[in-house]
């Protein structure tokens, strides 16, 4: 008898019809002989109505309270999930964050997990009962509601599991599961039958969306065994493993793209001791995430300094680094957001020569100028003109013989 911890997104609750039939594949797993612990995520669109409904009321909602209102849209979900399943004649049995015990720190709206005390699960899975969790959700050690952020259904599920030492986490959503590039960009992408917890990691950071990266981290962590799969037919999906030899023998598994990108430059700047952290300070105490950085030392002790964040991030850091240009004697500052970060990964980068070489030449065959470019051991990535994402995808996919078989 295995302990499976099953997680369904909200494409996949989105309204009765699809709970029944979440509720038909949990009393599948169930009746194959398996206990079973589902966590679940709100309906579809639910969570943004909600934001909605609270920033007519005020533009800035006090967070606590915003906490208290989403996790509501999860605690709907995880009701009518058991209530089907109990029409069905199966044990089932709801539990909020806090009933599950998840503890979180104060951080609403993006709260991190401390610790998951299972005892009440466990005495629900001995008894054969079906546990629906409401994913997303915790609460700190003062009782408050908190909730997880976005995605947070998904870190909710492989944290529940590994706190179980389930055998296995099952990330049901609306696609089938990893492929190699986005099928919408590329259409030779093709499904990969595992994938690295590494390389997941990277994916998640550089723009896929298949897995939340927070739940991978949890994965990698504690070596929770991931199958990331389609809630909506009985395929068999990506097993998100520990790295083994085999991975290696490719040199890239995938390829990545991100439009959600923004480049600023400082020009001018005086190339000297601590200037960086002039720089970089505010934006970090402004909560906006840094990604690449180039410097390019100019003659006369002066640097042209670029750096990218989140698009929707720019005009905020645009904002902020026009006042620290006036504070360093910078001469200028601009930027641009018609940018992607279009990256190349593979933990089989580590043992092939080669990789970067092949990257930049196919772009180029194509006339696709590199603005920047960032490496680490398994993943290279280059920003260039958003115009020439698709193309860039397209052509890099071949390059390293990804292409499905037609």
């Amino acid at each position: 008898m295995s302990l499976i911890v099953q997680k369904y997104g909200g494409t996949s609750v989105a309204d009765l019809e699809r709970i029944r039939n979440v509720a038909d594949g949990v009393a599948r797993s169930y009746d194959a002989g398996n206990n079973v612990v589902v966590v679940i995520s709100a309906m579809a669109g639910t969570t943004d109505q909600l934001i909605e409904m609270a920033t007519r009321i005020s533009v800035a909602p006090a967070k606590r309270e915003l906490d208290v209102l989403l996790a509501t849209g999860e605690q709907t979900t995880a009701a009518l999930l058991a209530i089907t399943l109990n029409s069905m004649n199966y044990p089932a049995q709801s539990l909020m964050g806090h009933q599950a015990q998840v503890t979180t720190d104060r951080a609403f709206g993006n709260a991190r997990i401390i610790d998951i005390s299972t005892s009440r699960i466990e005495n629900l899975v001995k008894s054969r009962n079906i546990v629906v969790i409401a994913g997303f959700q915790g609460v700190d050690p003062t009782g408050n509601i908190t909730t997880l952020g976005r995605g947070g259904s998904d870190t909710s599920a492989v944290a529940i599991a590994a706190a179980l030492k389930a055998d296995m986490c099952e990330i049901y959503t609306d696609v089938d599961g990893i492929y190699t590039a986005d099928p919408n960009v590329c259409p030779r992408a093709r499904k990969l039958d595992r994938i690295s917890y590494d390389e997941m990691l990277n994916m998640a950071s550089l723009g896929a969306k298949v897995l939340q990266i927070r739940s991978v981290g949890f994965a990698k962590k504690y070596n929770v065994p991931v199958h990331v799969r389609s809630s909506f037919n009985l395929e068999e999906g990506t097993m998100v493993v520990n790295e083994d030899n085999g991975m290696e023998s490719l040199m890239v598994t995938s390829i990545t793209h991100d439009k959600n990108q923004a480049r600023i430059t400082l020009k001018k700047v005086p190339d000297q001791p601590g200037v960086a952290a002039k720089i970089f300070t505010p934006i970090a105490d402004a909560g906006i995430i840094v990604d690449m950085i180039i410097q390019n030392t100019r003659a006369g002790g002066q640097t042209d300094l670029t750096f990218t964040v989140p698009e929707a991030e720019f005009d905020r850091a645009i904002e902020i680094e026009k006042k620290v240009a006036e504070k360093i004697g910078s001469e200028d500052v601009f930027g641009a957001k018609n940018i992607a970060k279009v990256s190349v990964i593979g933990v089989g980068m580590r043992n092939h020569s080669g990789v970067a070489s092949i990257m930049f030449n196919t772009l180029a065959k194509e006339n696709i100028n590199i603005s920047m470019i960032s490496t680490s051991e398994i993943r290279i990535s280059c920003i260039i003109e958003e115009k020439y994402t698709e193309l860039a995808v397209q052509v890099l996919h071949t390059a390293f013989g990804l292409d499905a078989e037609e």
